[in-house]
């Protein structure tokens, strides 16, 4: 059985200068996919909002559904290293808060760490949260829990003010103590500054190629999410399709009586005939 990796060999990664793999899981059986395929870290995003609750945004997401199904990706995959999302709401009122509800992911969850929104405005909540023991990521850029406060769903970081203030935000984070970074829709050569100045890895998603490492929502990646999809999503097959197109063919022979066939049932080793006479 693989040995699960620690915050300590996460971030030697990067010196070593081994490229960190991340998806999202929300639930047991595809935690245990991804942890066979070698995935170095699961993040349970909040992306399951929308991919798996049918929210039109990640904000709705509760603790409770968070805890939910961490501790449902923590069962499928045992020697993962597993990071919770913090939802919206769970860590903006007060670094005490945020240090009971990262508690809940480590203790009730049997998560590894937790990652949160934000830039020098949680540097104290990541700092009082490191120092009760519980590892942080952090993540700069696109920040979908405010997105309509940054004007949507666009890239970050565009123009010289804003690069130096992402910048400046980055390296406080680190100085709060968070083991790495998420880089979400920023120009790539703002990514590689950034990822060239830290000592812990960031971790990129339409940040380009100069991140430590990448992370997508495994949903995107497989093209089970129709909604829509971001620009820099590579689809890497479309599963939707093929799941339509079986989910009719079972239906159909299921009304046509085709299945199930004498392949996919079972018989009696003894006579039952009399059974069926009439009384």
């Amino acid at each position: 059985m693989a040995k699960k990796k620690t915050v300590i060999e996460i971030i030697a990664m990067k010196s070593a200068g081994n490229k960190i793999t991340m998806l999202t899981a929300h639930d047991a059986s595809m935690a245990a996919l991804l942890a066979g395929c070698d995935v170095d870290v699961l993040l349970v995003g909040d992306s399951l909002g929308m991919v798996a609750l049918g929210y039109d945004s990640t904000v709705p997401v509760t603790m409770d559904e968070m805890i939910h199904h961490a501790a449902a990706v923590r069962r499928g995959a045992a020697t993962a290293f597993v990071i919770g999302d913090m939802p919206f709401g769970s860590y903006q009122s007060s670094p005490r808060d945020a240090i009971v509800n990262g508690g809940r992911f480590l203790k009730e969850a049997g998560c590894d760490a937790v990652k949160l929104e934000g830039g020098q405005e949680v540097c104290m909540t990541v700092a009082a949260m490191v120092a009760a023991g519980i590892p942080v990521m952090g993540h700069l850029g696109l920040t979908p829990q405010t997105a309509s406060q940054l004007g949507g769903y666009k890239v970050q970081g565009k123009d010289l003010e804003s690069a130096r203030k992402m910048i400046a935000a980055a390296e406080a984070l680190q100085q709060a103590g968070a083991f790495g970074l998420v880089l979400e829709c920023i120009p790539e050569q703002l990514a590689r500054i950034i990822s060239e100045k830290l000592s812990i890895p960031t971790i990129g998603i339409g940040a380009g190629v100069h991140c430590d490492g990448q992370v997508l929502v495994t949903h995107d990646l497989l093209g089970m999410f129709e909604k829509f999809i971001p620009s820099f999503v590579k689809t890497y097959v479309s599963l939707s399709p093929l799941i339509k197109d079986n989910i009719l063919r079972y239906a159909e022979e299921v009304r046509h009586g085709s299945f199930p066939d004498a392949a996919h049932s079972f018989t009696s080793q003894i006579d039952l005939s009399e059974l069926l006479a009439r009384k």
